[in-house]
């Protein structure tokens, strides 16, 4: 799974050809988590903080999941998306 994003310690990755609905993952230590394009969480569990950042950064990045579930689902190349900062 490449990772297009990572802050505070939390990885975003996307998963090439994966199941639907479009979904990415977030691990933050011993923790994973699958979320939507808008934020919620599908699946799994991170601790409250950091499934409120996920969340954030996910609104804020949503049409460039989106760009990016179409990259992964043809096994193209995906880019980076910028991280959540301070």
């Amino acid at each position: 799974m490449p990772t297009i994003s990572d802050f505070f310690g939390i990885f975003i990755t996307i998963n090439w050809s994966d199941h639907l609905p479009p979904h990415f993952h977030a691990e933050y230590g011993e923790f994973e988590a699958t979320f939507t394009f808008d934020g919620e969480t599908l699946d799994g569990k991170l601790p409250p903080k950091q499934t409120k950042l996920v969340s954030a950064w996910a609104i804020m990045h949503e049409e460039e999941l989106v760009a990016e579930w179409g990259l992964a689902s043809k096994n193209k190349k995906l880019f980076n998306i910028a991280p959540l900062s301070r």
